[in-house]
């Protein structure tokens, strides 16, 4: 068995008590993690003030998950160059002076800018606490501990998050939220200057030169791009659009010059051998379809909550906190499951997707027009319980699979990028495009009967009628057969890891011959009966 490793926070001041130096990092890690370029409580309140609409502002906080999903490659060659102290204010900085820009600033392609620093920045200030506090976490700095302890953190934060920027709209203005960060901002460089001093953990600082920028530029832009065609993809009808066909052209284009970079350039960015590595591919694969599931919080549920309910913010982000429940749920399942018992991972993931099953099916029966909030909360908290489930485990996997640490970072740099932003944007377009095609169905199905012969328009109030009743409940019948999908789908993932649990159905399965390969033995055993007859 691995001994535990000593821990120590030798970058704070010998005055500072050793039993609060890991809390001091805690709250560091939060206030970082509630930050961010634009924050999704806001949303109708931005709209309200300014000209972006919801495709616009999702597009800027997809820009800020790009910019985290890029910067994984970078951490560990930034923090073997740079002290802490350099990191932590410099990602605290950063952060507040691109919250005070988004304050005031309505340009799109600046804002984009902005966002997009603003998530390097946090993950950053993220990667700078986490990996200081670890071995306080998990002396044994066991990741079947450290991933579940972890997503408390991220997905706290992202619920709490939109809960706060919502209770500052309601009760103030969105702009506040960004003065709450810049504040939270202040409170970690005062507490970098005060209470800690510079430290790095490399006596040799490993020098910067030789890092490939070029591709990661590339690959953001690429990244961009495609977000762009799956967020505006509905609005602008698809590929009936020249703009989405130009962007879709020249996005295939970018990939191929990515991929030659990648095999040409002597030490790139990312390393295509991570995609050799046993069950890496198939590890990618579960987090798309698990992520393209889980995005129905991002469409259909904010449609119901806004189109059907007209619901404020604050109590949409109020409904959306029953989420945390059920993440806290997932902690343990995960830590039991993974550290406690150390059982197969199948059997985890199975439970993952009957998380999303559950709630796919208690959304369906339970959406109407006239359901009642408190209806709709179990559902969230088997949404919440999945994505945590789903995150810690595959997270694991990857470091099973992955064990050299840069290839590693390498490994979580493609896991988040379909985890935190292809994978949702794709759902988001995904979801939009289907609900619009069930709602014009159903419109042309149903409005068909609102005849004049059937109407005493003397008495019937024909516009509110379509305002309060007829339109509501057509989107709330869209959004049901949209979960509709959802279920059928989640129920063959769940089937299929229930299944891939049983170790000889899981074998035989594996020595079933690709399909090519048995045509051909099938048609050389007749031929040779042919010969002999």
């Amino acid at each position: 068995m691995e001994a535990p490793m000593s821990f120590s926070m030798p970058m704070f001041r010998g005055w500072v008590p050793k039993a609060i130096r890991p809390w001091i990092y805690v709250l560091t890690v939060f206030c970082v993690q509630f930050s961010g370029g634009i924050y999704l409580g806001a949303l109708d309140c931005i709209r309200g003030t300014t000209n972006f609409m919801i495709e616009d502002l999702l597009m800027l906080l997809y820009c800020g998950l790009a910019g985290m999903a890029i910067y994984f490659p970078l951490l560990f060659r930034m923090k073997f160059r740079f002290t802490n102290q350099q990191l932590l204010i410099g990602a605290a900085i950063t952060i507040a002076v691109c919250n005070i820009i988004t304050m005031y600033c309505t340009n799109m392609g600046l804002l984009m800018i902005v966002c997009f620093i603003s998530g390097m920045a946090k993950l950053q200030g993220t990667f700078e606490c986490m990996s200081n506090i670890q071995l306080w976490i998990t002396p044994r700095r066991d990741f079947a501990v450290f991933f579940p302890v972890l997503h408390i953190v991220l997905l706290t934060a992202i619920e709490g998050s939109g809960f706060l920027a919502a209770w500052f709209g309601y009760h103030f203005t969105w702009q506040m939220m960004h003065v709450f960060t810049v504040g939270t901002m202040c409170f970690i460089v005062l507490t970098q200057l005060l209470l800690c001093r510079p430290f790095c953990p490399m006596p040799q600082r490993m020098p910067l030169k030789g890092l490939d920028l070029q591709s990661g530029l590339l690959i953001s832009v690429l990244m961009l791009m495609v977000s762009y065609i799956l967020i505006y993809g509905d609005y602008l009808m698809w590929m009936d659009n020249r703009g989405i066909r130009i962007m879709a052209g020249l996005s295939v284009l970018l990939l191929g010059i990515i991929l030659h970079r990648l095999r040409t350039v002597e030490q790139p960015l990312l390393s295509l051998r991570i995609f050799t590595y046993r069950n890496v591919v198939a590890i990618l694969a579960v987090v798309a379809l698990a992520e393209l599931l889980l995005g129905a919080k991002h469409c259909l549920e904010e449609i119901l909550y806004v189109e059907v309910f007209h619901l404020e913010e604050h109590t949409k982000e109020e409904q959306y906190l029953w989420a945390l429940p059920g993440v806290y749920v997932g902690v343990v399942i995960s830590l039991l499951w993974l550290k406690v018992f150390k059982w197969k991972i199948w059997k985890l993931l199975g439970i993952g997707f009957a998380c999303i099953l559950g709630y796919a099916v208690l959304m369906y029966v339970n959406l109407d027009v006239h359901t009642n909030l408190e209806q709709f909360r179990l559902a969230i908290a088997l949404r919440g319980c999945a994505y945590c489930i789903l995150s810690s485990s595959l997270m694991w996997a990857l470091h099973e699979s992955v064990h050299e640490l840069f290839e590693f970072f390498m490994g979580l740099f493609v896991f988040n990028i379909i985890h935190m932003y292809l994978a949702g944007a794709a759902g988001y377009g995904f979801y939009t495009s289907i609900f619009s095609h069930f709602l014009s169905d159903n419109m042309a199905r149903y409005g068909s009967h609102l005849t004049l012969t059937g109407l005493d328009m003397t008495t019937f109030n024909f516009p509110a009628f379509m305002e309060h009743d007829f339109l509501p409940s057509m989107m709330a019948v869209a959004i049901k057969q949209s979960y509709g999908i959802i279920i059928w789908i989640s129920l063959f993932a769940t089937m299929t890891f229930f299944l891939l649990d049983i170790p000889a159905l899981r074998t035989n399965v594996r020595r079933v011959p690709i399909w090519a390969v048995a045509g051909i033995e099938y048609l050389a055993k007749l031929s040779g009966l042919r010969r002999r007859s």
